[in-house]
């Protein structure tokens, strides 16, 4: 890293320039924090040398450290926490689990060994490196030697894979934890997300090894998604069409954004009585859908749309802000008084609400009294929008649509799942949504339906034309809805279905969705705004020749191109 770079990442759409954040990241992460982050999944790459090993040649299990390996993953994701004192925290008790692990293993390869049998491990210094000092700059000044870039002479091709493979794992951890929260966990998937970390720092993998283990993460992906449909399902029940209102209530108000259900939950339980109104945001839009969340009388609509709206929207909405997972943007000092951090997501400077106790809750007393010292939300807009289109109500109507498909009145499904932003070229969505034929049908999750699902694109078939199936969270759904119509229709290929996929991207949960569409030989996504700068020219061209992955052209072009089925 040259002495103008303060620091270098590249994870999400917005990266500067299109290139890498350099200097200060456009999501407002500061270099101090990208190095701090930079150490901690260096040193989880350590955690998943001796777990790999460990579990491999001795069967040693640790499910906490594992579970470790996968929140600490997720606090990188973009847009999720920028506190330092946070990230230190994360650092030491990677250190304190690796030292512990590396010490149960070495014990037992010891005795392997006056056994009479071989047992080498050569580690990498992410396994066995100690600070001398749990100082902040200190820890920096190493992050900032084991980050993407630390080694300039790495090739290309190489680096752009391990970060795909990195980010892929990153959302993957996001919907592992998330079914955890409520009680579902794997053993499976935290052993092979070890498994890929340990593999990033394998100098004898080459290339095609590598391409190979971004499939495989692909098919994770899915396993993790699958994962956490069946956490959400089987304690909120499955989502229902419903129309979700967007206008406000008299009275003090919570807006809950984020996407963990949990936290939803109690925090309905504990305003029961209070007067206190409470609205989703963003990605807990889906919330809305589900049918244990509607015995709450004052559960009372959605405020707003995706996550980059927040200055606006926060400020407007006058009352307390609880953030639950990722998607916070730095706060304006106008409402960060009344805005609180939970889980994975901090903010120096913002009230933090501790994590709930094993069998307990967790404590929003203090957004509760922000709430009603706060006044009530000013209108934004009116009306409602409908969702609830998860795979329990489709495939409910399956017949019905196979039928309107059948007969023509269904000519193709267009995924347009993934991610809003705030590149200005993102309203191609808008405008392709809209220039649609109207025997078209949108499939989407995410929040990238905040650009087209205001739009009254009518019904077809009986069906609003927008099939919201949730949250990212949910493109389970999605996968479950094409494998199903696959076999419905007896294609061998899926390719082979009338579902065109036009992605949008912006963090990391969308880069797992993408692998897992990957995994599942679906070719032909079209992926915007921007490819993902981590991408290398050579990785660029085996997904076109594999997967014939595209960019986004016009909408023109595009539209054309659906329409024909190409």
């Amino acid at each position: 890293m040259s002495a103008a770079t303060k620091m270098f990442c590249f994870q999400c759409q917005e990266t500067a320039r299109g290139e890498g954040c350099t200097v200060r990241g456009v999501c407002g992460k500061t270099p101090e924090v990208a190095a701090l982050q930079d150490l901690l999944i260096w040193l989880l790459k350590g955690i998943s040398f001796w777990a790999v090993r460990g579990r491999r040649h001795f069967a040693i299990e640790d499910q906490q450290t594992d579970l470790f390996v996968a929140q600490a993953l997720f606090s990188t994701i973009t847009n999720v926490n920028f506190d330092p004192d946070r990230f230190v925290g994360w650092i030491r008790e990677a250190v304190s689990r690796r030292d512990a692990l590396r010490i149960q293993v070495e014990d037992v390869c010891r005795t392997t060994q006056r056994n009479g049998e071989a047992c080498v491990m050569r580690p990498p210094e992410a396994a066995v490196w100690t600070p001398r000092s749990y100082e902040t700059h200190a820890l920096q000044v190493k992050g900032r030697t084991v980050g993407v870039m630390a080694d300039p002479n790495l090739d290309p091709d190489i680096r752009s894979l391990r970060e795909l493979i990195v980010y892929g794992l990153k959302g993957m951890a996001a919907y592992l934890d998330h079914a955890h929260v409520l009680g579902e966990m794997s053993k499976t998937i935290p052993a092979f997300i070890e498994e890929a970390l340990d593999a990033t720092t394998d100098e004898s993998l080459s290339a095609e090894a590598l391409v190979n283990l971004v499939l495989r993460t692909g098919e994770m992906g899915v396993e993790a998604m699958r994962l956490l449909d069946e956490a959400n399902t089987t304690h909120y029940g499955h989502p229902e069409p419903t129309q979700v209102n967007l206008g406000v209530r008299p009275g003090p108000g919570i807006l809950i954004s984020g996407h963990d259900l949990r936290d939803l939950e109690e925090l309905l339980e504990q305003t029961r009585g209070t007067g206190i109104n409470v609205y989703t945001h963003g990605e807990m839009l889906p919330a809305n859908a589900y049918p244990f969340f509607k015995q709450y009388d004052h559960f009372a609509g959605n405020y707003g749309g995706s996550w980059w709206h927040q200055h606006q929207e926060f400020e407007s909405f006058g009352g307390a802000i609880l953030m639950t997972t990722n998607c916070l943007v730095p706060p304006k000092e106008s409402y960060k008084h009344r805005l609180f951090t939970t889980g994975h997501v901090g903010w120096p400077g913002v009230q933090h609400i501790p994590d709930r106790e094993p069998g307990g809750s967790k404590d929003f007393s203090p957004v509760i009294e922000a709430a009603l010292r706060s006044g009530e939300p000013k209108p934004l807009e009116e009306g409602t929008i409908p969702i609830g289109f998860a795979r329990h109500t489709v495939m409910s109507s399956v017949d019905h649509i196979l039928d309107a498909v059948q007969r023509g009145e269904i000519k193709r499904f267009v995924v347009m799942a993934g991610c809003d932003g705030r590149h200005r070229s993102r309203v191609y969505y808008t405008e392709l949504a809209k220039a649609l034929p109207k025997d078209h049908v949108i499939l989407t999750a995410g929040c990238a339906k905040y650009r087209y699902n205001k739009l009254d694109l009518g019904t077809v078939a009986g069906l609003p034309r927008v099939l919201d199936a949730g949250q990212c969270n949910d493109s389970y759904s999605l996968v479950y809805i094409a494998l199903k119509l696959q076999a419905a229709l007896g294609l061998e290929d899926i390719n082979g279905l009338p579902i065109s996929y036009d992605i949008a991207w912006y963090e990391q949960k969308a880069i797992i969705v993408l692998l897992a569409l990957l995994a599942l030989g679906v070719k032909h996504i079209r992926l915007g705004p921007t490819l993902p700068a981590f991408l290398s020219p050579g990785v660029r061209d085996v997904l076109v020749k594999h997967f014939d992955i595209r960019p986004i052209g016009t909408v023109e072009e595009d539209l054309a191109s659906i329409v024909q089925g190409i």
